[in-house]
């Protein structure tokens, strides 16, 4: 068995993956019983007031009451800052903390087939629970537990206030358990309405360019205008219920406070309690239940902070699951390919199967064949965006895995055939966003992908901002600057997805000089393509078709060989 870094049977929580939170909380927990003490206040004063001050006719009684009385209050006031303070810093603790993981997480769950909405979702997780952390919820849960004191003091007063008050409390505690259950099943199926919905604004905006040229705009309303209405249905739905309980709540907590003072007026009358006690009995009876009437109005959003509660508690355990491998050094030697079978993580559906040729220091590949074989397949596989089922590639004899992240990153190239750049400048996306002062490799990648003049011709040079998705050039420039990025700090490992899709001869000699440059320095270079002119500098060739390597050797045997099967169809496939 797999051993993992912390132990199968230890999650790692949100909370755990920041010191002192556990302590931070009970104190709060504490501070929150000093609170709801000191709400008492209000109520002792009044009963004072009318059953000693008045009574006696004394203002010096009436002053001194009032002075400790403001000195209470200010004592409740800066706990309640206090309280309110160290919850917000809680929250930000916790997003500086997590939301670098949950990043890490957002960047890799695509390989596995999630859509960029779903990953996004796990951001929007840290964002939801810091702004709950940070908001009234968690008060009201601190002040739940401390609702007893105030049941306890209307009880003092007259056991049958006691009781009243404890009713009402208990019929507020089952409406917050029914709108839980209630709400349960439902926020499930609204929050899968809100990816799909974001799913498509996501979609179109990124097609932006597309939908406006293919006249597709009314049907993208169209389309948009459908999971719009469900999510808004949906939603709907949810804020009646939730809106449902707190207006029943909120009436239900005025009657009980009606009812009390109309039950201590009763007991006024029949000489069983006193004046300034019905009024005192009224707070602190609106006040023991203020705690249940904001639970149950923050109560979408605690479950919205405990879905994502729940979601970041399996993203930190499934971070913790993989053990640092042991520290190796950067390959140097040879590329080996063992039988590896590929799926689309999306559809689960098998692209490759049985694969396997091996490639030295200092070789370059060819990877030819029929459009949909397998060959971008390939491309990602080698360079661990997809993740295989079966097989093992393998850097120096050491397989994939055994390798760090940032490691094999450092050791690998990789143009895809859908050159993106990020939005920053193009010296930032050459040196793959490092930050160090890296202008020597930079330069040294921009000369190696022959594309430092064009650079230099730009308005601002290498500072150029490039703009979402690099739009500020054109399609030829940024697969030449894509290129420059994966030849960046001589990697051991090139990849190039059809690398010259887009070039003119300029561009095609250089790419070629590239390659030849990658060889020379011990590189392996491998190279899908189906123009002919990518692989002048491979001395390989591998032809894929239908999922399989079915041929793989020196370029020039292997090219004869496949001329000789494309002119004479009946050697490479038998007869009907």
């Amino acid at each position: 068995m797999r051993k993992i870094g912390r132990g199968a049977q230890e999650r790692r929580t949100p909370f755990s993956a920041i010191g002192g939170v556990k302590s931070a909380l009970l104190a709060l927990f504490l501070v929150s019983g000093v609170v709801n003490i000191l709400a008492l206040t209000g109520s002792m004063y009044m009963m004072q007031v009318y059953d000693r001050a008045l009574a006696s006719h004394s203002l010096a009684t009436l002053v001194a009451l009032s002075l400790l009385t403001l000195g209470l209050y200010c004592t409740q006031g800066i706990l309640d800052v206090l309280r309110s303070q160290v919850l917000v810093r809680i929250g930000a603790r916790l997003d500086q903390t997590l939301a670098p993981l949950a990043h890490k997480v957002t960047i890799d769950m695509p390989r596995f087939g999630f859509s960029s909405t779903e990953a996004a979702e796990r951001g929007r997780d840290v964002d939801t629970l810091r702004n709950f952390i940070s908001g009234q919820g968690p008060i009201a849960l601190f002040d739940l537990p401390w609702m007893p004191i105030f049941l306890v003091f209307v009880y003092l007063l007259h056991p049958w206030l006691g009781l009243l008050t404890f009713a009402g409390a208990l019929i507020l505690a089952c409406l917050t358990i029914l709108t839980d259950f209630l709400m349960h099943s439902r926020n499930a199926t609204l929050q899968k309405a809100i990816v799909a919905r974001a799913s498509v604004i996501d979609s179109h905006t990124r097609n932006a360019e597309v939908i406006r040229a293919l006249g597709m705009t009314e049907h993208a309303m169209e389309r948009f205008a459908r999971v719009n209405s469900e999510h808004l249905a949906l939603h709907a739905k949810n804020s009646g219920v939730t809106g449902t309980f707190a207006g029943i709540s909120k009436v239900i907590r005025m009657i009980l406070q009606s009812a009390v003072l109309g039950l201590g007026a009763y007991l006024v009358i029949r000489g069983e309690l006193s004046a300034g006690a019905i009024i005192a009995a009224s707070v602190a009876a609106g006040r023991a239940l203020a705690p249940v009437d904001m639970a149950i109005a923050q109560w979408k959003h605690g479950v919205s902070a405990r879905k994502g509660y729940a979601r970041l508690t399996e993203t930190l355990t499934a971070l913790d699951q993989a053990e640092p491998p042991v520290a190796l050094p950067r390959p140097s030697k040879t590329l080996k390919v063992e039988r590896i079978t590929v799926a689309a993580p999306t559809t689960g559906t098998i692209v490759l199967t049985d694969v396997s040729f091996e490639l030295k220091a200092g070789q370059a590949v060819g990877i030819i064949g029929p459009s949909g074989g397998g060959k971008s397949t390939l491309a990602r596989a080698l360079t661990g965006v997809w993740p295989i089922l079966r097989g093992a590639i393998r850097f120096d004899e050491a397989s994939f895995e055994q390798w760090s992240p940032d490691v094999i990153g450092r050791s690998l190239g990789y143009l895809p055939q859908d050159v993106s750049l990020l939005d920053g400048s193009i010296s930032s996306n050459i040196s793959r966003l490092d930050n160090r002062d890296s202008a020597k490799e930079i330069l040294e990648a921009a000369y190696s992908a022959d594309v430092h003049d064009m650079i230099v011709r730009l308005p601002n040079g290498y500072e150029t901002e490039l703009g979402a998705n690099g739009m500020a050039l054109s399609a030829g420039q940024r697969q030449r600057v894509g290129l420059a990025r994966a030849l960046y700090g001589n990697p051991f490992l090139v990849v190039l997805d059809e690398p010259n899709s887009n070039l003119d001869a300029e561009g095609e000699a250089a790419l070629t000089a590239a390659i030849s440059r990658v060889r020379e320095r011990g590189g392996i270079a491998v190279v899908i393509a189906h123009r002919p002119s990518a692989l002048a500098a491979c001395d390989m060739i591998g032809i894929v078709q239908g999922g399989k390597m079915i041929a793989f050797g020196a370029k020039e045997a292997v090219m004869a060989q496949h001329l000789k099967e494309k002119a004479s169809p009946s050697i490479a496939r038998p007869a009907a």
